[in-house]
Order: C-alpha cells, then structure tokens, then sequence
C-alpha cells in the first residue's frame, strides 16, 4: 500500500567487499588496484563478520533519495538504497521485509515505536551529539531512558502580513489570538454590514480551527482509538465561534466576503491589502516564491510562551531486524552533524531545490545550531525571527491513520461545529470516530 516502485540504483565500488547480484546473495572481492586474497574473503564470510555494506531507507519524505545521493558521492565504504512509501510506519506492520532505516511520520505510535534499536550508543560514544538537539523533540523519541528514535525537521504555524502593517504587532516573534482578534476586527471595512475589507477569520483556515484546539490543550492522542480532552475542545470552539460573531458579525457575512474578494491566494490578499493577516505554516511560507514573500513578514502562532508544531513532525529510526548495521550507522552519523545538513542546503539552493522543499526534510532543522544559526543564511528573513526553543511544543503521540482520521473527521468536525446555529448540535466527535475505525476495518490498536 502507498509503495511507488524505484529504479535500481548504480552501485559504486565498495573498499572491501561489493555486491554485484541482487540481495547480496554474491559477492566479488577487490579492493582499489588490487585483488583481496580469496582466503581472506572465506574467512570473513564464514566467521559471520560480514553485512551488506548497503543499507535500505524506507520514508515518506522524498527528499531522502537527494541525501541518500550525495552520502554515497562523499565516501565509498556504504551506501544508502532508498525506498519510497507513503506510509513507511504502516507499511512496517504488514510485511515482512526488513529495511535498515524508517524515516518519516507516525513512527512513534504504539504499533511501531517497538520495532526500533535504541540509539543511545551514538551518544555515548560521541558520534552524534545529544545537546545538538532541542530537547523536547529529543525527548518524544525516548522510552523509559532509552532513545529509539531521532527527530529530523518540523514545522510550525505562522501568521502572514503585507511588510508594511509589521509595525502594529507587538512582538517581533510571535503574535496571540487576542491580539489577532483586536487588530483583525479594527482593520475591517463594512457598509450596511457588507465587508469590503476584512482583518482575519478563524473559518478561513480548517487547519488553523484545528491548531486553536491545540492551544486550548484539547489534546488529542493515541489511545482506544483516540483520546482527548472534551473540555478544553468545547472551550477552544466556543472561543472560535465568539470571534467569529464578535469581529466579523456572523460566519455568514465572512462567507459572502469571501465570495466576493477572495478568489487570489491568501498571501497575494494580505500583499494587496484585502485581508490583514492569513495563516500558513512554514514550509508553505518558505516555498512561496521570492517575488511573493519580497512584500510579506510573519509571526509564529503562540500562547502562553507555546508554538505548537504540526503533527506531521519527521522521526529517524534504525529497524531492529536490519541487516546493514555499520552503513546505517554510518549514515546516521553522517546525517545528524551540522556540517552535513549546511551542505545539503548549500545543494538544495544552488540547485534551485529550496523552491520547492523548504530547509531540512521539508521543515525547521531538529539540531538547534542549524536552525537557530545556519538557517538564517540560506532564509535571511529568519534573522530575528527564528523560534524561541522554550516555547517549542511538539505533538502528542498520534494513530499512525492519523493524517487521513483528521482530514476525513477531525476537521470537519470542527467545520460542523464553527458553522452550527440554533440548538441542534452536529454528530458528537466520538461517534464519528468510532464510525470511521468501523467503515475503515482499522482496529483501534492498529
């Protein structure tokens, strides 16, 4: 399922041993200008010395198969064979095969987060750096003080305006709901309450619904199937429904403004001056085109000193099962240095890449140096800007169907919720769950 099938990729000379039949199943020995003498070879194979110098790499993020490419270029004894799936955690569940590396989303729900070699060595023995992460990612990955997984990238939610209104923001880093809501609804412009102009709407934006939630600790996670905090949610759409009708009138004059004004891309309506604020996340933001964001600025979505990060935040494991052990470690080590991931930006810029795949993996850096230091100079409008560490939140722990449950219930839930007038309330939230597992033959513990 979600399997996009790969081209073979060229293998180049290995320093000892090199595979030159599928599966590794034989083996021609040589070393550079030189035979390996055929005794040495049987000896290493029959003491049980020798792995597979290549590693295979299963992930949803495309982007691996660049990094992959450019591990292999920079030294000859592993290389990293990558394999696409749309969902790589899934995909660990139904079949026996056996990768060396998962990287991607998910992979820290209760079905997959066991099938994982803890990591902690690479700490210890100084191949990669605990305190070059930001430890409350870090820590998402960890288990009873053992670190079965590495986070890679995130993002986060952003607040975009026309350059020009920057100054009426308190802060130069983040912005708050309240403040939305007051310099929305002073930025209006209505007749006979038709609005020709219009500050902000929560309705604009399902996943912005989603992220007040958020806000508000509704706090959704793994559990039977799904957990949350029925409060906090009430309390989260009572709020977005107030604001509707205390900044906009009513959700019914929002849907005729739109109607009428908003056929251009969000960011082109906060360029011209139509809406004062949209919301974006920031690999959208970051990968809008340089003549777009020229005349725009933004602020990171916070409350009380928190930035949630999007859910879909990219983890890195090393499979217990897998073969090629030195390779992915050796890729691992590789990966997780600074250095490394300065290059791959110097190649994603100079290639003309980062117009369409924002930073690392698609997101913010995990290592702290690199987002906080070396981002900057490849997106010169972070300086200044980058977000505090302290105020990083990342998500809770989520079913690994979580993408295709909150796009198909979650959000229209919220939509039903923000749109409902009089007294008949929509379908509760944990009926349509229920009814999604059953429709959907998933298991709640799947």
């Amino acid at each position: 399922m979600g399997f996009r099938p790969q081209q073979p990729q060229v293998m180049g000379p290995f320093s000892i041993l090199s595979p030159v039949s599928k599966g590794g199943m034989f083996w021609k020995c040589f070393m550079p200008g030189k035979l390996v003498l055929p005794w040495i070879a049987v000896s290493i194979l029959s003491c049980g010395f020798f792995e597979p110098a290549t590693a295979v790499l299963w992930t949803d993020r495309p982007e691996f198969a660049l990094y992959a490419e450019y591990f292999n270029s920079s030294q000859e004894g592993y290389k990293i064979e990558t394999r696409y799936y749309e969902f790589p955690a899934q995909r660990l569940t139904e079949t026996t095969e056996s990768p060396d590396i998962v990287v991607g989303n998910w992979l820290k729900s209760v079905s997959t987060r066991n099938l994982f070699k803890p990591l902690n060595s690479f700490f210890t023995q100084n191949q990669v750096s605990k305190t070059a992460f930001y430890p409350r990612l870090l820590a998402l990955g960890n288990i009873e003080n053992k670190q079965y997984l590495l986070p890679v990238a995130f993002n986060i939610p952003a607040i975009v305006f026309a350059r020009a209104n920057g100054s009426v923001l308190a802060s130069p880093f983040t912005v708050t709901f309240e403040e939305l809501k007051a310099l929305g609804t002073g930025y209006n412009i209505a007749q006979n309450g038709i609005y020709s102009r219009m500050g902000f709407s929560p309705a604009w934006n399902d996943e912005f619904l989603f992220v007040a939630t958020t806000l508000f600790n509704a706090s959704f996670q793994e559990a039977d199937p799904l957990t949350w905090d029925p409060e906090a949610l009430e309390q989260a759409i009572a709020y977005l429904r107030d604001w509707t009708r205390e900044s906009n009138s009513s959700i019914q004059a929002e849907d005729e403004f739109v109607f009428k004004y908003c056929s251009d891309p969000p960011a082109k309506l906060a360029a011209s001056g139509r809406i004062l604020f949209t919301y974006m996340n920031s690999m959208d933001f970051f990968t809008l085109t340089q003549e777009s964001r020229t005349n725009l600025d933004f602020r990171w979505l916070a409350e009380q000193d928190t930035i949630p990060l999007f859910e879909e935040t990219v983890y890195y494991g090393i499979y217990k099962k897998g073969q090629a052990k030195k390779a992915a470690a050796a890729f691992t080590q590789w990966f997780f240095q600074a250095e490394t991931q300065r290059l791959l930006l110097e190649i994603s810029r100079d290639q003309g890449i980062h117009e369409t795949l924002f930073g690392i993996s698609s997101g913010f850096s995990a290592l702290r140096t690199v987002t906080e230091q070396i981002f900057p100079q490849f997106y010169p409008s972070l300086l200044g800007h980058t977000p505090p560490d302290d105020f990083i939140a990342p998500p809770n722990i989520l079913p690994q169907h979580w993408n295709s449950l909150k796009e198909q219930v979650i959000l229209p839930y919220l939509r039903d919720r923000i749109r409902q007038s009089g007294e008949t309330a929509p379908r509760p939230l944990e009926r349509r769950v229920n009814e999604w597992y059953r429709i959907n033959n998933f298991s709640h513990t799947e």
